[in-house]
């Protein structure tokens, strides 16, 4: 037996950031361990793999995890136990199999991501290393550029060096949507502290923006608009698009910054406010065919300094990203829904010309080995590449590392509030202090 060998696998139930169950699950070796809780969002791709849910409404109204924590402590063990942790594309291949599905609902997606970054952990603790470092090393090879020494496979042929950079934050401030109580139809505003070499200036320059926003939110609007939603974004009893954008706006000036230096997205989630049977957007209390909708975003840019656009259509619009990708081309359109951290609709969407980014979530897909896949096609094509939390979190920083491994231009994980949210940000400041 090697040290990086499986000798224990064990999951359970805990909550996450909205007191919903999840799964959390610890893989042991010889001479490591590894721990990871899984997240949940609240708005969904169709296409993203299935989490397990109990459904008995006698217990949390249907939505504990014992099901999936049964698969992990059971199947998943029995079959992974004595594994090498370092071949970890095997390891995922492995529990696609035992799953059996195509979108792994049979053991559950949370059983199955939650088991493939805790094997990920192990190998890295097991070895030593940083875990950004483990991943990234193993995915580029040695430095001489010979993937010989790569046991695992990660993503073998991923762009990826030795020297790495630390992601811009992709800073939630005014949450609406699915993510807050308010009437706003757009999901969620966003900076991006872009004019900074530094993460640590980032994060300083988006942290003070935020309180700078809570007193000119107080102004405008008293002190219950500072109540916040699922990712610590102020919720305030907004209604149109432009109110957060001009807020913020202000907010950038009162703490001392420029639109050079701090630029605007949103995430508009534009499946929420979609409408099957019509075929049409419901926006700021207007019904809007998707032509109208490519001309509301460019009025946005054109007004605000407005650098990134998120699910702008409905998940199945290949044809509409296609055409606000090319009427915006200096602005990055971010496909979330409409990749759902798929290789195979990420290839689609190139092929259409739909989007110049992918959002990954490692739980739409279900593994680590499924995620670089994306994230290899993704740098292939030259798509930028947006790691990012769920609105249901937990306090694990797995994706601060797993950023920084795959160079990722931006990381999107909330509002610098909520410990959630700043214990990924707390990682990348560790990282940037110790290696860079």
């Amino acid at each position: 037996m090697t040290v990086t060998e499986i000798r224990g696998i064990k999951g359970r139930e805990i909550l996450d950031s909205r007191g919903n169950p999840t799964i959390e699950v610890d893989v042991s070796t010889t001479n490591g361990f590894g721990r990871a809780s899984v997240p949940s969002g609240a708005s969904t791709g169709s296409k993203e793999a299935m989490e397990k849910r109990d459904g008995d409404k006698r217990r949390y109204g249907g939505k504990g995890v014992l099901k999936a924590v049964e698969a992990v402590n059971t199947v998943i063990k029995k079959a992974l136990n004595g594994m090498d942790t370092l071949e970890q594309r095997e390891i995922d291949t492995q529990l696609i199999e035992l799953d059996g599905t195509e979108n792994k609902s049979n053991l559950g997606a949370n059983a199955i991501v939650g088991t493939s970054i805790a094997v990920c952990k192990a190998a890295a603790d097991s070895l030593k290393k940083p875990l950004f470092a483990y991943i990234c090393e193993d995915v580029a090879g040695s430095r001489s550029g010979s993937r010989s020494g790569s046991r695992s496979g990660l993503g073998s042929g991923l762009k990826l060096a030795f020297e790495f950079q630390l992601p811009v934050p992709l800073m939630n401030l005014i949450n609406g949507g699915q993510h807050a109580g308010n009437e706003l139809s757009i999901q969620e505003f966003h900076i991006l502290p872009t004019g900074f070499d530094r993460f640590s200036d980032r994060l300083r320059a988006g942290v003070e923006i935020y309180h700078a926003l809570k007193t000119v939110l107080i102004d405008r609007y008293g002190k219950i608009a500072t109540n916040v939603g699922d990712e610590g974004g102020y919720a305030p009893a907004m209604r149109l698009t432009s109110q957060p954008l001009e807020a913020i706006t202000v907010a950038i000036a009162e703490a001392g910054y420029s639109e050079s230096e701090i630029r605007l997205g949103i995430d508009a989630a534009a499946s929420s406010f979609f409408d099957p049977k019509t075929g049409k957007y419901m926006i700021d209390g207007r019904v809007r065919e998707g032509a109208e909708l490519v001309d509301f975003y460019q009025d946005l840019v054109e007004t605000y300094p407005l650098e990134l656009i998120e699910d702008p259509f409905e998940e199945e619009s290949f044809e509409l990203f296609a055409e606000l990708t090319a009427r915006l081309s200096r602005q990055i359109i971010v496909g979330d829904d409409l990749f759902v951290t798929n290789a195979r609709l990420l290839e689609a969407g190139i092929r259409k010309k739909a989007a110049n980014a992918v959002l990954l979530k490692l739980n739409q897909i279900g593994t680590i080995s499924e995620t670089l896949e994306t994230v290899r096609l993704a740098n292939k094509n030259e798509y930028k590449k947006v790691v990012s939390h769920r609105s249901g979190e937990t306090e694990d920083p797995f994706i601060a590392d797993f950023a920084v491994a795959i160079n990722a231009e931006l990381i999107k994980t909330g509002a610098p509030a909520r410990s959630e949210r700043t214990i990924k940000y707390n990682q990348l400041l560790r990282i940037e202090e110790e290696y860079l």
